[in-house]
C-alpha cells in the first residue's frame, strides 16, 4: 500500500506540474496589402538626329538628352533649314505619384538604314540618368528624354535613315 502511496502521490505531482507547463495565450493579426498604379512608358517624339553634313572623313553626331547636338570628326551641321526636325526621344513615364523608378537604356547598338546603306547609333544617354533614376511627380508623370550618338562613314551616302526596328527603354519602379 505504500507504494501504492507513493505512486499515486508521484502522478498527482507530475499532473500538476505538467497542467502549468501546458498553458497558452493567443493574439490575431490583420492582413493588408496595397496595390500601386503600374508603372508605365510610352514615347511621345521619336528620336531624330537633324540634317547631318559629311566630307571624305568619317564622324559622330552626339545629340544630348536635352535636344543639343555636337560633332566630331568630318561630320557638320548645317545651318540651312534649320534645326525644328532635332529631337531626343521623349517617353512619358506614368505610375503612383512621388514613386521612383530605375531605367534601362539600349545596351547594344541600333542600325538605322535608307534601305540600302547603314549607320549606327550607340552610346544611349538620358536624363533624368540612369544614375538616378526618375522619380514620378505629385500627379503620377515624368518625361523621359533619352539622347545617343550617331556614327556616320566617310562620304555616306545621302537619305533619309531610320530603324526598321524601334529601341526599347524600359522602366521599374524602385
Amino acid at each position: 500500500m505504500r507504494k501504492f502511496s507513493l505512486l499515486l502521490a508521484s502522478t498527482l505531482l507530475l499532473i500538476g506540474i505538467s497542467k502549468g507547463s501546458y498553458g497558452q495565450a493567443s493574439a490575431t493579426a490583420s492582413v493588408t496589402a496595397t496595390i500601386v498604379t503600374p508603372i508605365a512608358i510610352s514615347k511621345t517624339t521619336d528620336m531624330n538626329f537633324g540634317r547631318v553634313a559629311v566630307t571624305s572623313t568619317a564622324g559622330t553626331v552626339v545629340l544630348a538628352a536635352a535636344g543639343t547636338r555636337s560633332t566630331t570628326g568630318g561630320v557638320t551641321l548645317p545651318s540651312t533649314g534649320g534645326t525644328s526636325d532635332v529631337s531626343p526621344a521623349v517617353f512619358a513615364v506614368s505610375g503612383t505619384a512621388n514613386y521612383t523608378y530605375a531605367i534601362t537604356l539600349p545596351s547594344s547598338d541600333v542600325t538605322i538604314t535608307d534601305g540600302t546603306n547603314t549607320m549606327t547609333v550607340n552610346t544611349f544617354t538620358s536624363s533624368p540618368t540612369v544614375a538616378s533614376g526618375g522619380t514620378l511627380d505629385a500627379s503620377g508623370d515624368q518625361n523621359l528624354r533619352v539622347g545617343a550618338t550617331l556614327h556616320v562613314s566617310a562620304n555616306q551616302a545621302a537619305g533619309v535613315y531610320t530603324t526598321s526596328t524601334p529601341f526599347t527603354v524600359t522602366v521599374n519602379y524602385n
